[in-house]
């Protein structure tokens, strides 16, 4: 079984939303974990409405620092924080293969409550295009 990590800036939204995805599509082949380099102190409900809202199941999240899994070797380091947005991505030393996932973070969309759930919706989707065609 492969070890990936997941990490953006808060882990609040997309590193969280990643970590379960990769360990319900991966089906035992991956162990996914998610940290950030700073962050939220708590995981955005939108994320866990998504996750439940696509039938993804998932343990008891919370936003930690990759301070606390420092110590565990990864195989896998995927970052997804958005270039696009001037994000600053935290930058992983280890020896591991590194991907980058550029996600607008769904956490910064002001609207409707549709428009959020759209903007969730869609870091969803991104990411489930990502861990299928590179992963799977």
């Amino acid at each position: 079984m492969l070890t990936v990590l997941v990490l953006c800036t808060g882990n609040s939204c997309r590193s969280v939303m990643a970590e379960a995805l990769i360990n319900h599509l991966g089906k035992g082949r991956y162990q996914a974990f998610s940290a950030g380099s700073h962050p939220a102190g708590y995981v955005h409900p939108g994320s866990l409405q998504t996750l439940t809202r696509h039938g993804i199941a998932f343990d008891e999240p919370y936003s930690k620092s990759w301070n606390d899994v420092l110590e565990q070797p990864f195989d896998i380091v995927i970052t997804v924080c958005d270039e696009a947005a001037n994000e600053t991505c935290p930058v992983f030393l280890g020896d591991c293969k590194k991907l980058h996932w550029s996600t607008p973070d769904p956490a910064h969309v002001d609207g409707s409550a549709s428009e959020i759930d759209a903007a969730f919706d869609q870091a969803f989707d991104m990411l489930q295009q990502r861990i299928k065609s590179e992963l799977l």
